[in-house]
């Protein structure tokens, strides 16, 4: 099977107050042990943290390096007097953190000034090797279907500065203010691919060529489809069942032509996915119809179900367990309120 690496974006906070912390890089500087390959990097705030695996074969090894990577990220953070938070936003925020040091990070800070003056949102994205780029863009074009179920899955950020917005990935909501973002469009190949990007970076709205906020596209760093639509998930394992189902969609995917989708109703399935998550009515992009989240993703089971090959009865009980107990949405609303959803997103987070 093809090989899989996750990306990771976590929050630092202060144990009493719960609130974030912009100490990013004394907490990296920290970081003693990682896994082969795996590093630790930071994010756009200075209150960010990110953590990448390395290449991994398999489900087992993935687990183990996610496992690795947020201890030796939550170890570093207490060495410093602080906590790790795993959760699509900070349920507790104050304005204007502060930006990472950096010269991109200083580019994109002046390009989209009060758009990312408190942008601390947090996201799991999966990479999955394929053996070229116009490949990758032809894995894209039929991932569009199954984007809004990964959402769906994957929502863990009901909360934002102190309140309860009402929906299940709240970093959704701030990430569609973004030029270019949601799903995909549907591209020929490669080369079609690239030169929309280009054109958005020519008409001033992304910073550079890496900036892209769509939910899959070919790498641009790794020779792999990277797919960045889930928040963080609130533990390894769930961040292990959407890099499987993941690349269980790519394995799956046929040798035509994607389906043809509608953009209006993909948007649709895409607001839906992040306003109830798993709790309510998601939309078929296929179907054009309203479905039962649940229904969503058993359907994208179904699809993948052969390709999942030896993982599929681990992969099933990852998902089994999800549909019961609920994601990580569910769980930071069931706390009962932003500092409870903090404190259960770090008790839970380092898995």
């Amino acid at each position: 099977m093809s090989t899989i690496g996750a990306e990771e974006e976590f929050v630092l906070v202060d144990p009493t107050t719960l609130r974030p912390v912009p100490r990013a890089a004394e907490v990296l500087a920290r970081v003693e042990e990682l896994p082969p390959g795996a590093k630790a990097h930071p994010e756009l705030m200075g209150t960010q943290v990110e953590f990448a695996t390395g290449v991994c074969d398999d489900l087992d090894g993935l687990g183990a390096q996610l496992v690795a990577g947020r201890r030796a990220l939550a170890d570093a953070a207490k060495a410093s007097g602080l906590r790790l938070l795993a959760s699509g936003t900070p349920p507790l925020a104050d304005p204007a953190p502060g930006f990472a040091p950096g010269g991109r990070y200083g580019r994109v800070e002046e390009l989209f000034r009060a758009q990312v003056t408190d942008y601390q949102s947090n996201g799991c994205h999966v990479h999955v090797g394929v053996p070229d780029r116009d490949t990758a863009v032809h894995v894209v074009n039929h991932l569009r279907r199954w984007l809004p179920a990964l959402l769906a899955l994957g929502a863990n950020s009901p909360f934002w500065a102190g309140r309860d917005t009402g929906y299940a990935s709240w970093r959704i909501v701030e990430q569609s203010k973004f030029p270019g973002s949601g799903v995909t469009p549907h591209l020929a190949d490669a080369a079609a691919h690239d030169a929309a990007v280009a054109r958005l970076v020519d008409l001033g709205v992304l910073v550079d060529e890496s900036q892209t906020f769509w939910f899959a596209r070919p790498s641009p760093r790794y020779p792999t489809v990277e797919v960045r639509v889930a928040d963080t998930a609130a533990t390894p394992g769930e961040a292990v069942l959407q890099t499987a189902l993941t690349r269980a969609l790519v394995a799956a995917t046929p040798p035509g032509p994607a389906p043809e989708l509608d953009g209006q109703v993909l948007a649709a399935a895409v607001w839906s996915a992040a306003r109830y998550g798993l709790t309510g009515d998601g939309v078929d992009p296929l179907t054009a119809r309203r479905v039962p989240a649940p229904e969503l993703l058993e359907a994208l089971f179904d699809h993948v179900a052969d390709a999942l090959g030896d993982d599929r009865a681990a992969v099933r009980s990852l998902l089994d367990r999800v549909l019961t107990e609920g994601n990580g949405a569910v769980r930071q609303q069931r706390a009962g309120s932003p500092e409870a959803a903090t404190i259960t997103c770090i008790e839970v987070g380092t898995g």
